[in-house]
């Protein structure tokens, strides 16, 4: 019963926080509102939001963040020595990589990470979830680009948010 009209308890109370603080005050009618907002936006939202898996890692997910943003570093630098190089030298490409996460969660991690990390771009993710479209600003062997996409990102988040075998 708690969880049909509180569905998403910390988000409500990130919500009221948040509400709290862009409103710059502590009154009791501005906290009222806060935590009216940090009920209803969830429960309105419910059906468009993504179920947190029962079974995660959260330490994994930490180790796998802070590679992420390691990643994202280097390929800034990457990046920037490319486009201001030679930009005839440039090989982009469109690679279909395969996808063997059924986790929705671990799905949007993997495309958002891809997407966040200069010179790769997820363009699309077909219909069935098992087809992600990725745009490489200079891929030299579309191969090496799916099989570190499948090692660096998609294993880690079978383990972070295991998905049953496909």
């Amino acid at each position: 019963m708690m969880r049909k009209l509180f569905p998403h308890p910390a988000e409500s109370l990130l919500l009221l926080f948040v509400w709290l603080l862009l409103v710059d005050s502590f009154a009791f009618g501005q906290w009222l509102l806060g935590a009216f907002l940090g009920w209803v936006i969830p429960f309105c939202f419910k059906p468009l939001l993504i179920e947190r898996p029962n079974r995660w890692h959260p330490l994994k997910l930490l180790r796998f963040l802070l590679m992420v943003v390691w990643d994202v570093l280097v390929a800034n630098f990457q990046v920037a020595r490319l486009t201001l190089g030679r930009v005839e030298a440039l090989r982009p490409a469109f690679v279909e990589v395969p996808i063997d996460l059924d986790n929705e969660l671990a799905i949007s991690v993997l495309v958002s990470v891809v997407s966040l990390t200069p010179g790769s771009l997820a363009a699309d993710l077909s219909a069935d979830r098992r087809i992600l479209l990725v745009h490489g600003l200079d891929v030299p062997d579309k191969a090496a680009m799916v099989a570190e996409i499948k090692s660096r990102y998609e294993a880690p988040l079978k383990e972070i948010f295991p998905c049953s075998p496909t």
